[in-house]
């Protein structure tokens, strides 16, 4: 279970391996989180005080959350009929405070985002694991309502530790939302050497970069865009967008790593289905995304190895065509 691991205090300790001749993926999208080298006393003493407000606020926080996503998808949870009993606020609110509590810890001690992934991806994956198990587009709501508790309880922190805290709340957000704790455990199935690991191996420690690009690019595209919050190019539906794209691309390399679609199929398209038209993000503009991910992808592989993810990368575009969405545009 989630709360039997333990963050461990150690800064020098060394997460264990899948196998010993496997790189660690999980150590890969690790390095992507930026570490904060400071160490004066004053701003220990500082990261434990926030820690504590920020922890006495969690019951408020998560209530407030958990409100405004039933507000929102409410209606949809009924369209989609998704039973009402599979929604058990007491238990999500369990785990939020579970999960936040030790992101909290992390961030007081000063152990680094790139150690804390690596320290809860396992249990976030069961975490996920077992919001999926009877029907995956519960992840949905559900990483929405830790996504707003974590956005309510930023804007509660100093102006000052709100960045460093958003890495922290950005490892919750990246487990819970892309299935990273499975495409591991496909990882971990491979020699070092077959082709498939490598592409992913390519790949995945650039999906912030690729992220980034895109969705600037997507920004310049559609300057005057506006989903349910904001416009595109304002810095929280950004965050989302860059959130959302790495999405993409971890579902993608999980279909690679299983050599099946079924991840996109049953999971990633029905989330879509549901959260998207809520959300105001138009079908085009997903479209769009996918045609300029395939294009960033080649920067970094050689054109032979595009063959691995071509299937999958064609099954999404197939997925969201205007044959699918026929008011696409």
């Amino acid at each position: 279970m989630f709360s039997e691991e333990r963050i461990n205090v150690e800064h020098n300790s060394s997460p264990p391996l899948a196998s010993s001749d496997l790189p660690h993926l999980s150590a890969l999208w690790a390095q992507k989180y930026v570490q904060n080298l400071t160490d004066e006393p004053d701003a220990l003493v500082t990261r434990k005080a926030i820690a504590e407000h920020l922890a006495n606020g969690l019951r408020s926080a998560s209530a407030k959350a958990w409100n405004l996503t039933e507000s929102l998808l409410s209606q949809e949870v009924r369209r989609h009929r998704i039973s009402s009993n599979l929604i058990d606020p007491w238990t999500i609110s369990r785990d939020v405070h579970r999960v936040f509590e030790k992101a909290l810890t992390a961030y007081a001690k000063r152990i680094s985002p790139q150690r804390l992934s690596v320290l809860i991806s396992g249990g976030l994956g069961k975490v996920r694991e077992r919001y999926t198990a009877d029907d995956p587009r519960l992840i949905g709501f559900v990483s929405m309502q830790f996504h707003y508790c974590g956005q309510m309880l930023l804007q509660q922190a100093p102006a000052v530790e709100q960045n460093a805290l958003c890495s922290y709340f950005k490892v919750i957000d990246d487990h819970l939302y892309m299935p990273l704790q499975r495409a591991y455990n496909a990882a971990a199935r491979y020699r070092y050497d077959d082709n498939r690991l490598q592409v992913v191996q390519a790949l995945l420690p650039h999906s912030t970069t690729i992220a980034n690009t895109v969705v600037e690019q997507v920004h310049r595209l559609y300057p005057s865009y506006r989903v349910y919050t904001d416009l595109l190019s304002s810095p929280n539906v950004r965050i989302s967008s860059i959130r959302d794209t790495e999405m993409f691309q971890v579902y993608l390399w999980t279909c690679v790593l299983e050599q099946s679609p079924a991840s996109i199929q049953q999971e990633l398209f029905p989330l879509c289905v549901m959260l998207y038209p809520t959300l105001h993000v138009s079908w085009e503009l997903v479209r769009q995304m996918l045609h300029l991910l395939a294009k960033e992808f080649e920067h970094y592989i050689h054109k032979e190895q595009i063959q691995y993810y071509a299937p999958y990368q064609d099954a999404l575009w197939q997925m969201f065509s205007p044959q699918v969405f026929p008011n696409m545009v």
